[in-house]
């Protein structure tokens, strides 16, 4: 293959707790002991896979009034996970969803540079926002952020934190042996912001960090969430699943980025994705039926279309047709602290789309709920994994891909062992990190403190 092929990103979501999961099955282990988040970040290392990424729930979610099934094992604290990664892996970075909602901005932003110093430079956030009263709970402020607003404070959050990161240009101390003493710059971390959300001034306790700012990530899908990723994430998360509908999004997304000064090349289109292997693509196809089985059994197919039609649907039988009551489209949700029912627009149409759909291919309730349910899935052979994922990324459907098993936390082996070979053979991804940050491995620049002169790439390169 040619040099000049675009260069593939792969990352490996942990999947812990959420229906991609086959926690029943005999290879699964545990999803909150350490050894399982230390042997999935070693394998994607050893991959040469570009981040890990953990999600986070901050309140157990709910249906129906009670645990939903998935989040019984618990949700461990990101930055303490990513803490610990730091320690026994050496280049891959360590990205963690945190909320802008339910934290301050000074506590994040501290976090953060403190996890970019301890990594070396492989710190990235993933900003994302929450509207429900539900999860506010935990934090005395169920209600207070109407869901409009979300955004305006994520933004604000986000440009807070960005400017406490910049409060320390990187020269600001410098050591007198001779005396015994530091030598520290008066304005070394002072910092002074207020907007309608924040309020605050002090100075920031944490010297910039190797990356100088942690890699920015954004995974909202609205429009909003595309304008907001535009305009201030190194990445955005995807969930489309055909290459049409990949490549749409991504001339949406990439064409927002010159209002902002911004090229193409700033900002990462990273799906996320997941695969079953076979040793052909026949075995495959047989794998990834009992995968969907497993993943979603009959009384999760309840749970699951619980969640659109916002009624208790346990009296149905999951192998029988769909229920010819309608979605109910009030206020009120079966299911607490998961975006499923919001992210359904238009509960009635999905309802009759269904219906059809249905009835034009003889589907109960849990075959159509695995037919409508699966994310962007690679299945097939190695071989057949590894020119797909190069088809996608080389049609401009995607940057790369955020890959999710089913088993945790061996269900990235296989791909480790098989597929990346092959990518690599084909002359898309790395053989070996060139750099050490995350910023390197994602090809991205690092950002000069806000008002100091923009340096060369020599310049840089030779800093």
């Amino acid at each position: 293959m040619t040099s000049d092929r675009k260069q593939i990103h792969l990352a490996a979501h942990f999947p812990g707790v959420n229906n991609t999961t086959v926690w029943s099955d005999p290879a699964a282990g545990s999803h909150i002991e350490f050894e399982s988040f230390t042997h999935f970040a070693r394998t994607a290392e050893r991959a040469k896979f570009d981040f890990l990424f953990l999600a986070e729930g901050l309140r157990l979610r709910e249906q129906g009034g009670k645990i939903y099934d998935l989040d019984v094992m618990g949700r461990p604290d990101t930055f303490t996970v990513l803490s610990a990664l730091a320690a026994v892996t050496t280049r891959i970075g360590l990205t963690g969803t945190i909320n802008s909602t339910f934290n301050e901005p000074y506590e994040v932003a501290r976090q953060f540079a403190s996890l970019d110093h301890l990594s070396g430079g492989r710190a990235a956030w993933n900003v994302v926002t929450s509207w429900d009263a539900f999860t506010g709970e935990n934090f005395r402020r169920g209600g207070f952020l109407a869901q409009g607003d979300r955004y305006d404070r994520a933004e604000q959050f986000l440009r807070t934190a960005q400017e406490l990161f910049d409060s320390w240009r990187g020269d600001e101390i410098a050591a007198d042996k001779e005396s015994g003493r530091f030598l520290t710059d008066p304005a070394a971390g002072a910092f002074r912001h207020k907007d309608r959300h924040f309020d605050i001034a002090g100075r920031f306790n944490v010297p910039r960090s190797p990356q100088g700012r942690p890699v920015i990530f954004q995974a909202g899908d609205s429009d909003e969430g595309r304008t907001f990723a535009a305009a201030t994430a190194d990445a955005i998360f995807s969930r489309h699943a055909t290459l049409e509908a990949g490549q749409a999004f991504y001339r949406d997304v990439k064409g927002r980025l010159a209002r902002f000064g911004r090229t193409p090349e700033e900002l990462l289109i990273l799906p996320a994705a997941t695969f079953v292997l076979g040793d052909t693509d026949e075995e495959a196809q047989e794998r990834a039926h009992e995968v969907r089985r497993a993943q979603v059994s009959g009384q999760t197919a309840i749970k699951l279309l619980e969640q659109v039609w916002n009624r208790d649907l346990s009296a149905y039988d999951p192998d029988g047709p769909l229920p010819e009551i309608d979605p109910d489209t009030g206020e009120q949700h079966v299911s607490q602290g998961r975006a499923s029912v919001r992210m359904v627009r238009d509960p009635l149409a999905t309802a009759r789309e269904w219906r059809a759909l249905a009835e034009a291919e003889k589907l109960s309730i849990r075959d159509l709920v695995i037919r409508t349910s699966a994310r962007q899935t690679f299945i097939g052979s190695a071989r057949t994994v590894a020119r797909t994922i190069e088809e996608f990324v080389q049609a401009e459907a995607s940057d790369g891909f955020i890959l999710a098993p089913h088993i945790t936390p061996g269900g990235l082996d296989e791909f480790a062992d098989t597929v990346v070979p092959l990518l690599q053979e084909r002359g898309v991804f790395r053989h070996d990190y060139e750099g050490t940050t995350l910023r390197d491995h994602l090809g991205l620049r690092t950002p000069e403190p806000a008002g100091a002169p923009v340096r060369s790439g020599a310049e840089e390169a030779a800093s």
